[in-house]
């Protein structure tokens, strides 16, 4: 897709995000039903927009979301293990009777949308209504776009509409904080500058503890990150 103009968001060398072009920045809540499945997204707090600041990356900062210079008293890691590879080249492709879905694991920000109403992984080989709609539906809350649900017959994907925007997500269930939720198509760009995939959806890891920096990869969850906000 098109990247959204003015704004971006530049990876440092071992150090913060460089957010610019005045992004807003907000708490985002997953919400659960009644058995814990992840089921909403709710959202909270605002920030004001800046035309530039720096994000904490180390999840060390007394300031989060921004960064306070932690990340040189802990000797940040920083090092950028992510593939550049585009997404469509990269996922699996699996086919069902109404739906296709793909999916790119390594993206996986343990957000659990999919989980829910028997698994979008296992409903999209049923021949239904119901079962189409759920993983059209799981697919669309998917905050990193692992998933993306594509149409049978035209080939394109269920996107839901995004405005370009940063959200903080909160992961009450877990008790933990989670990724910078990227959208809108707004571009990552490397700290070696070569720009990543722009993509309506991304997870940026905060934790610090991702394998997949600079993408989540759901360490926040057994690392116990929090922030506090």
């Amino acid at each position: 897709m098109e990247p959204a103009p003015g704004m971006s968001i530049k990876v440092t060398t071992d150090g913060p995000y460089i957010a610019k072009g005045n992004i807003q920045i907000s708490v985002e809540a997953i919400r659960t039903d009644d058995e814990g499945e992840s089921l909403a997204w709710e959202h909270g707090k605002e920030f004001t927009p800046r035309e530039s600041c720096g994000l904490c990356r180390c999840g060390q900062s007394g300031s989060k979301p921004y960064c306070d210079g932690s990340h040189l008293d802990v000797d940040f890691d920083g090092t950028e293990t992510a593939s550049f590879d585009p997404y469509a080249q990269s996922c699996e492709y699996f086919e069902g009777p109404r739906i296709d879905l793909q999916d790119l694991k390594a993206l996986c920000a343990d957000a659990r949308f999919c989980h829910r109403a028997g698994a979008a992984w296992h409903r999209i080989y049923e021949d239904d209504d119901m079962a189409t709609g759920i993983v059209i539906e799981e697919s669309k809350l998917c905050p990193s776009g692992r998933y993306t649900a594509v149409d049978k017959a035209t080939g394109l994907p269920h996107e839901p509409q995004m405005t370009p925007c940063i959200g903080l997500v909160q992961d009450p269930a877990m008790g933990v904080s989670g990724p910078i939720w990227v959208r809108g198509g707004i571009a990552v760009e490397s700290a070696e500058g070569r720009v990543y995939e722009v993509r309506n959806r991304v997870t940026l890891c905060r934790c610090g503890n991702s394998k997949n920096k600079p993408f989540c990869d759901g360490s926040h969850i057994a690392g116990g990150f929090h922030d506090h906000l």
